[in-house]
């Protein structure tokens, strides 16, 4: 009978936890227009205050970092239960290391879901705050209508003037 090389079983969640990091948004995921007659530079600009506008409304990096290392501990956690659950049912030593090898496994694919669902919820947020940047810009935003300015109403006749 072959043994499995516990090494090679946790090489593999390594590996996933490497590519389940919790993504930053590089920019939006939304396409804003600007309002017409907007020269393209004032649009511009605009764009670059927004973009550092939902920047900040996130958290910044300290928000993925903060998602990463709960990914991080969703593993760890995964592991130590692997090996206990490995460490009861084989009653030896071989068994707690292939518990913990499938306890990291599982673990690792936790914290990767886990990681994937912060990064779609960091992108949600920082487009909102986008979105919302943009809009109070006056720029055209998909899904919200644009508000015409109202006028003011047309200036009552005034009466004629009293005579002396």
């Amino acid at each position: 009978m072959k043994r499995l090389h516990v090494s090679g079983m946790l090489a593999a969640p390594v590996v996933l936890m490497l590519g389940a990091c919790v993504q930053m948004p590089t920019g939006p995921n939304v396409a804003v227009m600007p309002a017409p007659y907007k020269p393209i530079e004032v649009f511009a600009a605009e764009d670059q205050t927004c973009r550092q506008f939902a920047q900040v409304q996130i958290g910044g990096q300290g928000s993925a970092d903060s998602a990463n290392g709960k990914a991080v501990g969703h593993a760890a956690a995964g592991a130590a239960l692997g090996a206990a659950a490995g460490a009861l049912l084989a009653n030896n030593s071989s068994g707690a290391g292939v518990g913990a090898g499938a306890g990291l496994l599982f673990g690792a694919l936790a914290g990767g879901g886990y990681a994937d669902n912060s990064s779609y919820g960091l992108q949600r947020r920082y487009d909102l705050a986008y979105e919302q940047c943009m809009y109070s810009k006056g720029n055209q935003v998909p899904g919200f209508a644009m508000v015409s300015p109202q006028l003011p109403p047309p200036p009552a006749s005034a009466p004629p003037p009293a005579r002396p």
